[in-house]
């Protein structure tokens, strides 16, 4: 039994069966799968799933992630999914075989940078279909194209989207058509290939399921539904895939019966909020060692389902327990699945530890 708490428990073989359902279907379509790592901090267990499962490549918002699949995994190819930061366009050749991108300055800083490593950096260019998040909008993606087609360093691979990150917009026929229709005129003007058409991630597979994904969309950047199983649109369970793929497990610290509401005069608590209390009579109350520092508290779903998750602070989780199934004592562990939010906190968090669970 492991004792140390807060932790982080992940299951990579439930992962990996995850992961073969959605690259299963994605391969039926013709398509290539970048396996995101992001939300668990591209942890070695994950990846090795990944590349059991067949991903095509390994995508990641963040150099450093990247750096540790070149590492683990030095066969897979590696994607940039954050638009890199002219400062860091070395670090990106040198760690990502891929990247996104929307601006000719980056593409020229990539190119330069990869002329002096003495390699070619394979650039996608995003196109915002109407999420409003990275791309460059689609009027002006040609002019862009055919600038970037004289940079010797890099070689323009191909175009993409991202939906439903930032302005919610739900992946469609028609604005995957509006990525097809970009391609198309950038080949017309240029004579290049652009092969890979990037069509999103995770949300992007309700679309693909329903078979009215164009199939010129050849390439999927999926994180979220293949960790935690989730359709990203709802949150609810993906078809083929499990949602027990990572735990996260506080100790109890404390264990008293208190009243429900807070006795004197309420101002704001620690995080500038109004906290509001339903009166449920005296209640057996549980503190745990898991706080705001470590997790996205709202984020926890409680394993034991007669748990309730009454608020908390930096360092503490304040439960209801009094209709727990089993019987809690001062010392034990209570444990949660946690959404995305608090997956990715929890494993950013130097104070939870992590643990991989062999099965």
């Amino acid at each position: 039994m492991y004792t140390r708490t807060p932790r982080l428990e992940i299951y990579p073989a439930r992962i990996e069966e995850n992961a073969r359902a959605v690259i299963g279907m994605v391969h039926a379509h013709g398509a290539q799968v970048a396996c995101v790592s992001k939300v668990l901090r591209a942890h070695p267990a994950v990846l090795q799933a990944f590349v059991n499962a067949g991903a095509d490549m390994i995508g990641d918002s963040r150099i450093q992630n990247l750096a540790r699949v070149k590492e683990n995994q030095p066969g897979i190819p590696t994607l940039l999914l954050r638009l890199p930061a002219l400062g860091q366009a070395a670090d990106t050749v040198a760690y990502a075989d891929y990247s996104l991108n929307s601006s000719l300055e980056a593409l020229k800083q990539l190119s330069d940078a990869a002329i002096a490593a003495g390699s070619v950096h394979k650039a996608i260019l995003m196109v915002d279909v109407g999420d409003l998040r990275e791309g460059v909008w689609p009027d002006r993606v040609v002019p862009l194209v055919k600038e970037a087609a004289r940079l010797t360093g890099i070689e323009l691979v191909g175009l993409g989207a991202n939906l439903a990150c930032y302005g919610g917009v739900i992946p469609s026929v028609e604005n995957m058509q509006t990525l097809i229709s970009a391609r198309d005129a950038c080949r017309k003007e240029t004579g290049l290939a652009l092969e890979l058409l990037s069509g999103g991630n995770s949300s992007a597979l309700p679309l693909l399921a329903s078979g009215e994904m164009p199939k010129e969309i050849n390439h999927f950047r999926i994180g979220e539904a293949i960790i935690l199983g989730r359709n990203v649109l709802d949150r609810s369970p993906w078809s083929g895939t499990r949602q027990d793929t990572v735990r996260v497990v506080a100790e109890i610290i404390e264990l008293e019966v208190k009243p429900s509401i807070p006795i004197g005069e309420t101002g704001q608590d620690a995080f500038g909020n109004e906290p509001e209390f339903e009166d449920r009579g005296l209640r057996k109350r549980a503190l745990l060692n898991l706080g705001r520092q470590d997790v996205v508290i709202e984020g926890l779903e409680p394993v034991d389902p007669g748990i309730i998750i009454l608020g908390g602070s930096s360092d503490h989780l304040v439960l209801d327990v009094s209709d727990a199934h089993t019987t809690l004592r001062l010392g034990d562990e209570v444990a949660f699945y946690p959404g995305y939010g608090a997956t990715l906190a929890a494993a950013t968090s130097d104070y939870v530890e992590k643990v991989v669970i062999t099965e």
